[in-house]
């Protein structure tokens, strides 16, 4: 059983759901990130989704293209970034590990190369925000090669065909947008997916959990009503990262709103 399904059962015999934080990697430089990550997981995050900075994220707002530029100018390289996922997995081997990167540090690096370091680092899961379902074949098969989860994003306007495909591949769990647009808290989700999530269900996809505009507890509470299995946070953390105090709250407020 990966570390998603054993998170996953446990939540569901508590009847809670998922809240998964995010940052990134190497900001404001790789030591203070890994302070912000101990936060996270002091504060009770059930998994960690780590952003891989990279600089053209096109799927990002301007506070993560900030955060990416701040870590690339600290030197933060791919290969920093594993050295950091396997410092954090040392101190917390339960806990699932994913990365959200772009496709050309994957390219780069060599495919097969990637993924056997990201395995051995300990990372979970790599989701690659550039890759559309109809190329993810080639970087799924060897993810799974290596035992890493490909995991896929299912937007809010996906087509039978689209969904069909992310079940296909998909595994540990489902990244459903909360929205259309770039990443951000400015422009909330709009949570309205009862339909969404229901054909996710219905297809046997990886548990879906809701990214992109997802600022608040109420938002977490409405995500979870609507059929998710969690939500994910980004934004509104990485405006915080300069605070333990406000990191810590923010982070407690929202995993409390995933219980029942």
């Amino acid at each position: 059983m990966s570390r998603y399904d054993s998170m996953f059962e446990v939540l569901a015999e508590r009847g809670e759901g998922a809240f998964i934080p995010f940052t990134v990697l190497g900001d404001p430089d790789p030591d203070g990130s890994l302070d912000v990550i101990g936060w996270l997981v002091e504060s009770g995050a059930d998994a960690l989704e780590l952003g891989v900075p990279f600089s053209d994220p096109v799927a990002d707002g301007p506070v993560i293209q900030a955060a990416s530029s701040r870590a690339l100018a600290a030197g933060t390289t791919p290969r920093v970034c594993l050295d950091l996922v396997d410092q954090v997995r040392r101190t917390n081997p339960d806990i699932p590990i994913g990365l959200l990167m772009y496709a050309n540090p994957v390219l780069a690096h060599g495919m097969d190369a990637f993924y056997a370091d990201a395995a051995e680092a300990g990372v979970d899961s790599v989701l690659i925000a550039d890759v559309p379902v109809a190329e993810v074949a080639p970087f799924a098969e060897a993810a799974n090669r290596h035992g890493v989860e490909p995991v896929l994003i299912a937007p809010i306007d996906a087509a039978d065909r689209t969904l069909r495909e992310v079940v296909a591949w998909g595994k540990g769990y489902t990244y459903v947008l909360g929205r259309a647009g770039v990443t951000g808290d400015a422009n909330r989700a709009s949570l309205a997916h009862d339909a969404l999530l229901g054909r996710l269900h219905a297809l046997g996809a990886p548990p879906p959990v809701v990214g992109f505009g997802i600022g608040s507890p109420d938002q977490v509470r409405q995500a979870l009503r609507a059929g998710a299995a969690g939500v994910i946070a980004g934004t509104a953390i990485v405006r915080r990262i300069s605070d333990h105090h406000e990191v810590v709250e923010f982070v407690t407020s929202m995993k409390a709103a995933t219980r029942p």
